[in-house]
């Protein structure tokens, strides 16, 4: 039989082969639990990000004030991500008046004498008219310099929801883009809520006046538009189809179920604070009142 000896040497080189051999079978083993090794970096790199990750991008500053009422009863627009802003109040006649603010929506704010060029449209629409907004300076503007603007919505589109572009206006040497509708949807998919007090309301829809008549309120069953449409939940259509009915104030698609009777004749509305707007145009200015058969998508 033959023998072998060891030298001291070896032995070393032999214990590191095996530690090595050892530390693999460790690291295999290891990975066996949890999948092969390129398994497991696909694993690891294909993993969904964190919640945290993935939040939506922040909403750009302003978004909500267009819904905020100002000091003169018009629409809050953010001007240049909050530099600025400024109230759009719709009046009577068609008139619009542009009031400037500064950051803080409670402080006024003078910008250079110029005339603005607008773009009216109907909301929804596609072809726009041209309105000129000029200077109107309010009491205690400095000389060339105006807090102010107005003008005249074209007679084509008075008495109607539009959107308003502003392309450029200068303030305090830059230039800035502003858009704006006249009514503003606010309460899409929500379960309508009272717009006005009982006494306010009782007002509106049990006295006549106008082309609202005592006979339409009889046919309305003696009752406000809040009391008939208690609980009743909108769903607006911003595109209706050629043919449907559109809301006399909104012009999105008519709900049948959401009806009033003027001038006894029925109008289909998409929400009540719709009829609301509805009986007091009804009331107030009743020869911009169309037929029934005028509010349909052409």
């Amino acid at each position: 039989m033959r023998t072998y000896s060891i030298t001291a040497p070896a032995a070393v080189g032999i214990l590191i082969v095996v530690i090595i051999i050892l530390a693999g079978c460790d690291q295999s083993s290891t990975k066996s639990s949890t999948g092969a090794g390129s398994s497991f970096v696909a694993t690891t790199t294909s993993a969904p990000a964190p919640q945290t990750e993935a939040k939506a991008p922040p909403a750009i500053a302003g978004d909500d004030h267009a819904h905020k009422a100002g000091a003169n009863g018009g629409i809050i627009v953010p001007i240049g991500r909050d530099s600025y802003h400024a109230e759009a109040v719709f009046e009577k006649q068609g008139a619009l008046r542009l009031y400037m603010l500064g950051k803080d929506e409670g402080r006024v704010q003078e910008v250079e004498r110029q005339s603005l060029t607008a773009y009216v449209k109907p909301v929804g629409g596609a072809e726009t008219v041209p309105l000129v907004l000029e200077a109107e300076p309010q009491d205690g503007d400095v000389a060339d310099k105006t807090s102010r603007f107005r003008g005249t919505i074209p007679e084509s589109l008075q008495g109607q929801p539009v959107e308003v572009t502003i392309p450029n206006l200068r303030i305090n040497g830059e230039r800035f883009r502003l858009g704006f509708p006249s009514v503003i949807p606010n309460h899409v998919g929500d379960a309508m809520p009272a717009t006005m007090g009982d006494d306010e309301s009782r007002k509106l829809f049990l006295v006549s006046a106008g082309k609202y008549t005592a006979a339409d309120i009889a046919a309305n069953g003696n009752q406000t538009a809040n009391q008939k449409f208690r609980g009743f939940v909108p769903t607006h259509d911003l595109k209706p189809k050629i043919g449907d009915k559109i809301c006399p104030i909104t012009l999105t698609k008519a709900n049948p179920k959401c009806s009033w009777i003027v001038g006894g004749k029925a109008y289909e509305f998409c929400c009540p604070p719709c009829v609301e707007e509805f009986v007091k145009l009804a009331k107030e200015s009743p020869a911009e009142i169309k037929e029934p058969a005028e509010y349909v998508k052409k």
